[in-house]
C-alpha cells in the first residue's frame, strides 16, 4: 500500500530522531552495529504497517519498541549463557542501569554516546566519524569529505572501531566528571564536523542536511550549559552561529552561491550575530584560548563589515597563524594562504599555497578552488582555468560548481 503519509512520518521520525532513538539503545548494549541493524529493521516495519494499521500517536515510541523487540529476539536465538537473561532485561529496560544515576545529570541521550564514543581505548581517527554515525545517521559517503579521507578508507576505520566496542566490551555509560576534559576535544569535533557537513550541502534547505545544522548548534548549547567553565565549547558554538547567522545569504533570489566577501551583510540574521558575539566574549574571559575560540574570532571578524569596519587583512594573517600554532590544518593552511594574498598579493598566496604537500590536497576542493582564483588574480589564465577544472570536478555541490563554472568562463 502506498501511502505518503505513512512515509513522510517515518522520513520525519529518521531526520529528528534517529541520533536519540539509536543513543537510547546503544545506552543498554555494548553492540552499536546491532543497535543499527535494530533500529534500520524497525524503519523497515514503519514503512510496512504503518500505511496498513495508520501513524502511531508516538511513532518514536512505536520505533523503539520495534527494535528493542528485534534486539531481544537476536539474543533469544544466540548461544548466551548465565549474563543472557540481565542483558534481556537491560534491553527491555526492566532493570535500572548501572549508569543511569550517573547518566542523568546529562540532558540529552545524544551528547552521552558521543562521550562514549570519545572512549579512549577507541581509534582516535574513529572518534569523530563513529559519533557522526552512531548519533546523526550518516553513512561512510556522506561523512567521508568531512575527514579527508576514502569512503571505503572510514568505512573500514568504523567497523575496526564496533569491533573494538564489542571486543573489549566498552560500557555505554557516562564518564566520570574528572574524564570529561579528556575527552572533550573529540565531543567538540564531532559536533563541529555534524555541523560542517549539513553546512556543506544546502542544495535542499528542508532535508536532512539543514536539520544536521541545527542539531549540531543543539548539542553545542547543551554541552556549554553542562560545562559552563570550559571555553572551547563556548567557542565552538559562537563559530557555529557566526557560520549560521550567514546562511540566509549564501544563495541569490535565484539560488546561485554568493560568497562570503560579495554577501549582502544586511541578509545575515543579527540575533545569531549577537548570540555568537556574547558567547565568544565569555570564553575569552576564562583566559584559556583554543583553536574553536580563534576559529570563531576569524569569523568575527569577517561579520564586521556588516557595520562597515572590515578587519585589517594584516589582522586576519595573525588570526590564522595562530589558529595553526593550536592545531595545524589542511584547511587553516588554505585560509592562511588566501589571507596572505589579501594582504601582501597573490603571489605570496601562491607561494603558500605551493608550499603544501602535493599529496594532502589532490583532492581537497578548496585548495585548488583558492589557487585558481589566486592564478587568475595574477594573470595566469590558462592555469587557473586548469585548477578551476579540478575544483569544480571535486565539488558536489551544484551551485558551487556552477559559480566556479561561471568564474572559469570569465578568464
Amino acid at each position: 500500500m502506498n501511502d505518503p503519509a505513512a512515509h513522510q512520518a517515518a522520513e520525519r521520525a529518521a531526520r529528528e530522531s534517529y541520533g536519540r532513538l539509536l543513543a537510547i539503545l546503544c545506552a543498554r548494549t555494548h553492540d552499536i552495529a546491532a543497535s543499527e541493524d535494530a533500529l534500520a529493521e524497525a524503519f523497515a516495519r514503519a514503512l510496512e504497517r504503518w500505511p496498513a494499521d495508520g501513524i502511531p500517536a508516538q511513532p518514536d515510541a512505536w520505533l523503539l519498541s520495534v527494535a528493542r523487540h528485534r534486539k531481544l529476539d537476536a539474543w533469544r536465538h544466540s548461544r548466551v549463557q548465565d549474563d543472557a537473561t540481565q542483558t534481556l532485561l537491560l534491553l527491555a529496560g526492566e532493570v535500572d542501569n548501572a549508569a543511569g544515576t550517573e547518566g542523568a545529570a546529562v540532558p540529552d541521550e545524544r551528547l552521552r554516546l558521543m562521550f562514549v564514543c570519545a572512549h579512549p581505548a577507541i581509534d582516535a581517527a574513529a572518534r569523530a566519524p563513529l559519533m557522526l554515525q552512531a548519533v546523526l545517521g550518516l553513512d561512510a559517503a556522506r561523512m567521508a569529505s568531512a575527514f579527508l579521507t576514502a569512503p571505503s578508507t572510514l568505512g573500514q576505520r568504523l567497523v575496526r572501531a564496533k569491533a573494538r566496542i564489542r571486543a573489549a566490551g566498552i560500557p555505554f555509560e557516562y564518564p566520570q566528571a574528572r574524564e570529561l576534559p579528556q575527552r572533550l576535544q573529540d565531543v567538540l569535533d564531532g559536533i563541529y564536523a555534524a555541523y560542517g557537513t549539513g553546512w556543506d550541502d544546502v542544495d535542499g534547505a528542508d532535508a536532512l542536511p539543514r536539520g544536521l545544522t541545527a542539531e549540531a548548534i543543539d548539542l553545542g548549547r547543551i554541552l556549554c550549559s553542562l560545562m559552563p567553565a570550559e571555553p572551547e565549547p563556548l567557542g565552538l558554538l559562537a563559530l557555529m552561529l557566526f557560520c549560521e547567522s550567514r546562511a540566509a545569504a549564501r544563495r541569490s533570489e535565484t539560488g546561485a552561491y554568493v560568497p562570503l566577501d560579495q554577501q549582502d551583510p544586511l541578509r545575515w540574521n543579527p540575533d545569531l550575530l549577537a548570540e555568537a558575539e556574547r558567547c565568544l566574549r565569555r570564553a575569552s574571559e576564562m583566559k584559556l584560548l583554543g583553536p574553536y575560540q580563534l576559529e570563531a574570532a576569524i569569523q568575527s571578524a569577517h561579520c564586521e563589515r556588516r557595520v562597515g569596519a572590515p578587519v585589517p587583512p594584516e589582522v586576519l594573517v595573525s588570526l590564522y597563524e595562530g589558529l595553526l600554532a593550536l592545531r595545524p590544518s589542511i584547511g587553516a593552511q588554505v585560509s592562511l594562504a588566501c589571507a596572505l594574498a589579501n594582504a601582501r598579493g597573490p603571489d605570496i598566496g601562491l607561494r603558500a599555497l605551493e608550499a603544501m604537500p602535493a599529496a594532502e590536497v589532490q583532492s581537497y576542493q578548496p585548495f585548488w578552488a583558492a589557487r585558481a582564483h589566486l592564478l587568475a588574480a595574477g594573470g595566469a589564465r590558462a592555469a587557473a582555468r586548469q585548477a578551476y577544472d579540478r575544483a569544480i570536478g571535486l565539488s558536489s555541490n551544484a551551485a558551487v560548481r556552477a559559480y566556479l563554472n561561471a568564474m572559469s568562463e570569465r578568464l
